[in-house]
């Protein structure tokens, strides 16, 4: 992305999500008067970032040129009640990003006749500081020149990964998409454990979160050492530690618990597609 780029780039949402993408891509080059945001309730910090930088913020439908690239970053349940104003953006050069869970290529394409290339993506919450990481699954009409614009507007918030068909992303939704509340839970279960221990919570929760904080980045600069490694490299025989994962690798412990969880997730991002 770059300031000379001629496309027309149509944000239609900007909660949380799409205000960090924004932030992204803003920060990879792309210019202001590029993008269009459409927010029916406009957060004050993105009225203000669109007020500092001239992006176009609710103009008059009337006046909004097709999109090159529309984002959908609106709640699934908004599609039907907004699809109507969005299919005269959508055209038929118009590569469509959708980001809302649940929502297939067909209930998509539904809303938005004339275009075709639909690409469904699901990103994380690390995408406010740029760490997030995003599975993208791409229709046949989608071609080469899109898809790397698609993996290029992500990259702007961390990593991208392609899968292979769609009910794929109900998977990434499970295992990344929520699985930042998974690890936001387990510090607050590391932090009650220690208070049950004796500890301060407010020093049960600065270890705990301490913890998590140095060994996601411990992870992130040991690539491509596995995670598993990493472990064994800190589990002495016969020590606290090794003590410790016994009972989180038993029968009853973490894996199939994980597995029962990210399996919750799955089965309601597929009910969310109904």
């Amino acid at each position: 992305m770059s300031a000379a780029d001629a496309n027309h780039y149509v944000l239609a949402g900007a909660g949380k999500m799409g205000f960090a993408m924004l932030e992204g891509w803003l920060r990879q080059g792309l210019a202001p008067g590029a993008i269009t945001i459409l927010d029916p309730q406009p957060s004050k910090p993105l009225q203000a970032r669109c007020q500092e930088t001239g992006i176009s913020l609710n103009p008059p439908p009337a006046t909004i040129r097709p999109a090159d690239v529309m984002i959908l970053a609106i709640k699934p349940q908004m599609l039907a009640s907004a699809g109507p104003d969005l299919a005269r953006i959508a055209q038929a050069q118009t590569l469509v990003i959708s980001i809302m869970a649940g929502k297939s290529v067909d209930a998509i394409a539904a809303q938005l006749p004339h275009a075709t290339a639909i690409i469904r993506c699901m990103p994380n919450t690390p995408a406010a500081v740029g760490r997030g990481i995003t599975g993208l699954y791409a229709n046949a009409a989608v071609n080469a020149a899109q898809k790397a614009r698609a993996q290029s507007l992500m990259a702007a918030i961390g990593k991208v990964v392609f899968v292979d068909n769609e009910s794929q992303i109900d998977a990434v939704t499970a295992v990344s998409g929520s699985g930042p509340a998974y690890v936001f839970y387990m510090v607050e279960c590391l932090a009650n454990a220690g208070v049950h221990l004796g500890l301060a919570p407010e020093l049960a929760m600065q270890l705990a979160r301490a913890t998590v904080e140095g060994s996601g980045e411990l992870l992130h600069q040991s690539a491509p050492v596995a995670a598993g490694q990493l472990r064994i490299n800190v589990t002495s025989p016969g020590g606290t530690t090794a003590a410790a994962l016994a009972v989180l690798m038993g029968a009853q412990g973490l894996d199939p618990l994980m597995q029962s969880a990210v399996q919750a997730a799955y089965d309601r991002a597929r009910q969310l597609a109904d």
